[in-house]
Parts: structure tokens; sequence; C-alpha cells
């Protein structure tokens, strides 16, 4: 049996290997002169762009928590001064309240005194009247008795008149 090896892939040629060789080394002479830095240089400064953007954003977090809790620690300030706020107006308004009622208790009694002296005055003046009116009545009915000379029957019959007249005003 014949074996035949084919040229193939597996075959070296050494010519061609020198070639491919001396051409990976100016590739990388060239690339290392020209593109190496420039490569280096953009990745690093897009390294440094991302490092400055996330310290960037660790900062605006950090100012953004502080804000909150500022904001938190003034809506708690607010909302005690608005408590404080509705206890004083409550305060001041049971104070008004009261106040009120005591100038109105005063002014009821004022007018209570007032009436009763009103009363007093004028249950004077009626007894002042008719302590007057009944000593005029007196006094008539004592002319009367006196003008007339009076037997025992018109003396019965003048008082139980005068009585009559007394009931009648």
């Amino acid at each position: 049996m014949n074996f035949i090896i084919a040229a193939g892939l597996l075959d070296v040629d050494p010519g061609l290997f020198v070639w491919i060789f001396v051409t990976f080394l100016a590739f990388i002479l060239i690339f290392s002169k020209f593109a190496w830095k420039p490569i280096l240089g953009a990745l690093n400064q897009r390294e440094q762009s991302i490092k400055e953007s996330i310290e960037a954003a660790e900062v605006a977090i950090k100012k953004a928590e502080q804000i909150s809790k500022d904001n938190e620690v003034a809506l708690r300030e607010a909302e005690a001064a608005a408590q404080r706020i509705r206890k004083e107006a409550a305060a001041e308004a049971e104070a008004i309240r009261a106040d009120r009622i005591e100038k109105t208790k005063e002014e009821t009694a004022k007018m209570l005194e007032q009436a009763r002296a009103i009363i007093r005055a004028e249950k004077k003046k009626a007894l002042d009247d008719l302590r007057n009116e009944v000593a005029e009545l007196a006094i008539k009915s004592a002319k009367i008795i006196l003008d007339a000379e009076i037997d025992e029957k018109k003396n019965r019959k003048l008082v139980e008149n005068f009585v009559n007249d007394l009931s009648k005003n």
C-alpha cells in the first residue's frame, strides 16, 4: 500500500514562515510606535472619564441623600411648629371664650342689679302713691263723716259705701 501524503495544511514552508514572521514583527513595531500609545491614551482617558463620572454620581447621590435628610428634618420641624401654633390658637380661643363668658356674666349681673333697683324704686313709688291715696281717702272719709251728722244707720251706710269705693279703685 502506498501512502501518498499530499501537501496539506500541516506542511511547513520555511520561506513563508520567515516572511510571516518578518511581517508580524513589522506590524508589532509599527503598531507599538504609532497606534499603541494613542490607543492606551484613549483607554486611559476613557477610564479616567468613567471614574470621574462615577465619583460625580456618588457625590450627587450623597448630596441628594443629605438634601433628603435636610428635607425630612425641615418637615418634622414644620409639623412641630404647626402643632405648636394649633395648640396656641386653641388656647387663645379658649381664653377669648372664657373672657367673653365672664364679660357676659358681669353684664348679666349688672342688668339684673339694675332691674332689681328699678323694681325697688317702682315698688317704693307704688307704696308711696298707695300711702298718699290711702291718706287722701282717709281724710275724705273723715271729712264726709264729720260733715254729716251721722246716726248709726248713716254711719254704717257711709262705711259700706267707702269700702265699696275702695274695692272699685
